[in-house]
């Protein structure tokens, strides 16, 4: 029977996606804040960071956020923040053995031809699980500057002088790491909790200037964005910054404009004015975690994923994809299927949804409801490069030059050398092999062609008797995956 109801689930999902894009971000979050690395050591958690990755490589992956900022801590190496406790047990400690586990998530996830951002939490000081803090925290030196609230504490966002740390921060990991981007997420002002006020009457009192206070902290967290993005550009102009907000923006009792939904919302709850940063260009990307089902009374997946793609203006959107949901429950129009057949349906064919993020990488890894197995058979069954981003930069590098094939002592292997570069944002990182027989048309469109995408410049083939000729086409991609054109080599296998 469970034989049975996969083939159906697989027949549902082939014949709703005839062919995958060759461009789409397809994304994994891996958390620290839940304590799953806490206090287990170098070895073994690389052991399982390691078993994830290269899961996740076979399932089509090809960004990784990792998060590295917690509570105003660091999971690497920093002398602006302390060690976190979610690493090694008590904030302050450094890890022993001694190790960097950002630099060593870049090298496995560039290893495995993923982009690895560094995510970061702007605003969250201390967790309620947090005991103590160590006394190099931000906290010591500006304590006027943070508030509790329901047993956190806080950043207070009304402060300018917490704007430039937090973006000091995010700076310092951009000039020192290979990270391709800057990535926060859905906490900005708290959460709210009833008939509990934010405590930030200080911070208004010096900077409010007569307005709404509402206005007021939405231009806070305005001003934080736009620093956030401009600076991090002027490090490295190719890193990418984005954001995971909230599902709903603002529900239509609120705003005619709004989704007809009944939750929580961005605009009015956290004071995170998410289409403004979209359409000023602030953001990179815009990612809203689309964490129910569809069918949910108050806040419908097809509801608001259709609202989030008639909104989604200038930036690319990706949808925040709920694994165990999302398997453990019924399509309401085939009681037979859980839903994600559906919702890859809906993100596959909606404007705007340049690709999806999985919550989260340890929920895929487990397979249920051959979740993972419907990626690697059929969503993610070709390769995908990034979506292009040509306001960052839209010139394509140079293509290879000196392709060639060698005879090695394994076989053949097809080579090639890297372009010439006049600037960084010229330069090839990586590289797109496709492969056609020798009466198919050289479609490089068509991502089912692509071999692989690696940041070698060799590729192993295999020899077949000499007798079967293809084409391949090698591409070279630079920082933000402009593709350059391509060189064909006629080669018999």
């Amino acid at each position: 029977m469970k034989n049975k109801w996969f083939l159906l689930l697989l027949f549902m999902a082939v014949t709703a996606v005839a062919q995958n894009p060759k461009r789409e971000f397809r994304g994994a979050w891996i958390q620290s804040v839940n304590g799953q690395f806490q206090g287990m050591g170098r070895d073994r958690m690389q052991q399982i960071l390691t078993s994830q990755l290269d899961d996740l490589q076979k399932d089509g992956i090809n960004s990784i956020f990792f998060q590295v900022r917690c509570e105003g801590d660091a999971l690497y190496p920093s002398e602006l923040e302390p060690w976190s406790r979610y690493l090694t047990g008590e904030q302050g400690t450094p890890p022993n053995p001694y190790w960097d586990p950002l630099q060593w998530m870049i090298e496995q996830c560039h290893a495995r031809q993923m982009e690895l951002h560094a995510w970061i939490n702007p605003y969250r000081a201390k967790t309620k699980g947090t005991q103590a803090l160590a006394n190099t925290h931000e906290y010591f030196r500006r304590p006027n500057h943070f508030f509790d609230y329901d047993g956190l504490m806080l950043f207070d966002p009304g402060y300018p002088e917490n704007r430039n740390y937090i973006c000091q921060v995010a700076c310092d990991i951009v000039r020192r790491y290979d990270v391709d981007g800057i990535h926060i997420d859905d906490y900005f002002y708290p959460y709210p909790v009833a008939g509990v006020a934010i405590p930030d009457d200080n911070s208004y009192a010096l900077y409010g200037g007569g307005m709404n206070r509402a206005d007021w902290r939405r231009r806070n967290v305005n001003l934080f964005v736009e620093q956030m993005c401009r600076q991090i550009r002027e490090v490295k102009p190719w890193v990418k910054f984005g954001v995971s907000p909230f599902g709903i923006y603002r529900n239509q009792k609120n705003d005619p404009n709004g989704s007809a939904t009944n939750g929580l919302q961005n605009y009015d709850d956290l004071y995170a004015d998410v289409l403004t940063w979209v359409e000023n260009g602030w953001v990179d990307y815009n990612l809203p975690q689309l964490y129910w089902e569809i069918g949910h009374k108050a806040a419908d997946y097809e509801t608001l994923i259709k609202w989030w793609s008639a909104h989604a203006g200038r930036r690319p959107l990706y949808i925040g994809q709920d694994v165990l949901r999302t398997v453990k429950t019924p399509d309401p129009q085939n009681p037979a299927s859980h839903q994600m057949p559906r919702k890859y349906m809906l993100q596959r064919t909606l404007p705007g949804i340049a690709g999806s993020c999985q919550w989260y990488a340890a929920a895929v890894c487990d397979n249920p409801g051959n979740y993972q197995t419907m990626l690697r058979q059929v969503y993610h069954s070709t390769p995908a490069l990034q979506p292009s981003m040509p306001w960052i930069d839209n010139k394509a590098p140079g293509k290879p030059r000196k392709t060639g094939v060698v005879w090695t002592s394994d076989g053949p292997a097809l080579f090639w050398t890297a372009p010439k570069a006049k600037t960084v944002m010229d330069e090839a990182v990586q590289y797109v092999v496709y492969r056609f027989s020798k009466s198919e048309k050289i479609d490089l469109e068509d991502a089912s062609h692509i071999l692989c995408i690696t940041r070698e410049t060799k590729l192993p083939l295999v020899y077949q008797g000499g007798k079967t000729q293809y084409v391949y086409v090698v591409t070279a991609l630079d920082h933000t995956q402009n593709e350059s054109k391509g060189v064909k080599k006629k080669i018999k296998l």
